[in-house]
């Protein structure tokens, strides 16, 4: 199995937007094949004082069957219009790809 955290920083002011965007297209990631999870998330706010907070900042956690999977996933029809649709909105995007330990 592959794991990836993929963290997409946008531009300031534009995370309602950029959130509606991205959630219209899970399912379409849902939907292909290998894809097992693939969710958005955003940072909570706490008191522990270790954690790195950014509100800029939206991190998808996704689980992919393969590698293969993951690679098919970003040449896919629906991940590029999106790519298309958030490309003056995102200032950065930074990808930790894992296996299980």
């Amino acid at each position: 199995m592959v794991h990836v955290l993929a963290s997409l920083r946008v531009k300031a002011g534009c995370m309602p937007e950029f959130v509606r965007i991205f959630k219209a297209n899970v399912p379409n990631v849902l939907r292909e094949k290998g894809c097992i999870e693939y969710a958005p998330a955003i940072d909570l706010v706490t008191d522990i004082p270790t954690q790195a907070k950014d509100d800029q900042t939206l991190t998808v956690i996704e689980k992919w069957e393969s590698l293969e999977a993951l690679k098919a996933h970003a040449v896919a029809p629906h991940m590029l219009a999106y790519g298309e649709a958030v490309k003056d909105i995102v200032e950065s995007v930074s990808l930790k790809i894992l296996q299980d330990a």
